[in-house]
C-alpha cells in the first residue's frame, strides 16, 4: 500500500498548536495561533473539495508568518502545497509562488480525509470539548464541521477503514 500520510494536531501552551504532517521522510511541522480558527479551516476546506471548488485555501497565522495552504481538486486526488510567508500583514495579497514551498504532495480525497478525522478525532477524545476550548481559548471545537467532514466522506468515498464517531461529553 506504500508509505500512508500521517498528520497531528498537537495542541501545546495558552493559543498554540502544532500541525505535524509527514509520508515517510518528508515531514513538516508547522506552529498555529489561535489568531486563525486552524483546525476548523483544515476540515473545511478538505469538506469543500467534495463541491463544485476546484481549489481551497487558507492559512495559518503563526505571528508574524504565514503559513498557506493550497488544496487543488485533481479528480479523485487532492494536490496539497503549503506555503510560508514572513509577515501575514503584507502576505495575504501575494500570489502562492512567492512564498517558500514547506511541503507538496498528492493524495486521494478519500486518503486525506480520513487521515484528517482520525486526527480531529484524536484531539476531541484527548481534550474534549471544554478542554479544547480552555487550550485554543478563541474557537471551539469544530464539532459540526468535523461531523459534516465525516458525512461527506462516508458518502461520497470508498473507505473500508474504520471511522471513530464518537463526540464525548461536555
Amino acid at each position: 500500500m506504500g508509505v500512508q500520510l500521517q498528520i497531528e494536531w498537537d495542541l501545546q501552551d495558552h493559543g498554540w498548536a502544532v500541525c505535524r504532517i509527514s509520508e515517510g521522510p518528508a515531514k513538516a511541522e508547522l506552529v498555529v495561533s489561535y489568531c486563525t480558527d486552524g483546525l476548523a479551516d483544515l476540515l473545511a476546506s478538505i469538506g469543500s473539495l467534495y463541491g463544485a471548488s476546484q481549489t481551497a485555501r487558507f492559512f495559518f497565522d503563526s505571528e508574524p508568518t504565514e503559513i498557506r495552504w493550497v488544496l487543488r481538486d485533481q479528480g479523485a486526488d487532492v494536490g496539497v502545497s503549503i506555503y510560508s510567508f514572513p509577515d501575514l500583514a503584507i502576505s495575504l495579497e501575494l500570489p502562492d509562488e512567492d512564498g517558500r514551498l514547506l511541503w507538496a504532495c498528492t493524495q486521494s480525497r478519500s486518503q486525506l480525509a480520513h487521515v484528517l478525522l482520525e486526527a480531529a478525532q484524536r484531539v476531541l477524545r484527548e481534550h474534549g470539548e471544554d478542554g479544547y476550548l480552555a487550550k485554543w481559548t478563541m474557537h471551539p471545537f469544530p464539532v459540526a464541521i468535523l461531523q459534516d467532514l465525516r458525512r461527506l466522506h462516508l458518502h461520497h468515498d470508498r473507505c473500508d477503514l474504520a471511522h471513530d464517531m464518537t463526540v464525548p461529553p461536555k
